[in-house]
């Protein structure tokens, strides 16, 4: 079977992998409190684990490594309720940037990431952005549950969606090592009712204030393993199917370059 964890190759295969304009998969997540019955490192295995199925999927047409995951995200809003580290936005950018830099002077040229953890949605779509045009290589991002709606939703029965250590999370959990799921305390989970702020408005909210009580959005209580491999075989078909779409991996258009808008277009 074809190796594809960054961590598991020696540097040599590495570089050949680096020689084959491999791309390279860098699952994020985070290091945060999920409730009273889920693991506090749930988005990053979660993220890890679509991550290298979705690689696993392509591997025999497509030269790819998955990269360990990313742990800290930012995950100020779960303090209150402890368990939780978190980077602030300057230093979250700066080490994606030190990774970045890190996999060009490898011979890499593309890079995915796979995020796994709300927080980090909004930081990210910024630092790719900038990264990509700085560096002037393809960086894509997702955040897996925003890549099968339409099945996640039609798979859980209690939410529309993912939510957070919900019945979403902790099906998955089910399905990856039930023993991690704390079954004593799902009686605890459910949160009271998040305020209703005026619609439009933007502003910071912890999870002390959107979940208040034990910081679970959704309901865990309805989580089945059946549930969390239907969300992982739905998420992985469309990341493998995305992977393999050359639209994303065309180099972006230098639009810094000195003259830029004298060229022919």
């Amino acid at each position: 079977m074809t190796e594809i964890r960054w961590d598991r190759m020696t540097a040599p295969e590495l570089k050949a992998l680096a020689a084959r304009e491999a791309l390279v998969v860098l699952p994020i997540g985070s290091l945060e409190q999920h409730g009273p019955h889920l693991p506090v490192w749930t988005d990053s295995v979660c993220a890890h684990e679509i991550a290298l199925r979705a690689a696993a999927a392509v591997a025999e047409d497509t030269p790819i490594a998955v990269l360990p995951p990313l742990w800290l995200g930012l995950s100020e809003h779960h303090l209150p309720f402890g368990g939780t580290i978190t980077l602030d936005h300057a230093t979250f950018q700066a080490v994606l940037r030190c990774v970045v830099r890190s996999l060009l002077a490898d011979g890499f040229k593309r890079l995915l990431i796979v995020n796994g953890h709300g927080g980090n949605i909004d930081p990210l779509a910024v630092a790719s952005r900038e990264l990509a045009v700085e560096f002037g290589i393809p960086i894509v991002v997702t955040t897996w549950p925003h890549l099968a709606p339409k099945e996640i939703g039609a798979i859980l029965t209690t939410q529309p969606g993912i939510q957070h250590a919900c019945e979403g999370e902790t099906s998955l959990w089910l399905a990856l090592d039930g023993a991690q799921v704390r079954q004593d305390k799902l009686a605890e989970t459910i949160s009271n009712p998040p305020p209703s702020p005026p619609a439009g408005m933007v502003r910071f909210w912890s999870f002390e204030e959107r979940a208040p009580r034990t910081g679970v959005r959704g309901d865990p209580r309805a989580a089945t393993a059946e549930k969390g491999e239907a969300i992982l075989a739905a998420v992985t078909t469309a990341l493998a199917a995305a992977i393999r779409d050359p639209l994303l991996w065309s180099v972006p258009d230098p639009v810094w370059a000195p003259g830029r808008a004298q060229r022919d277009q």
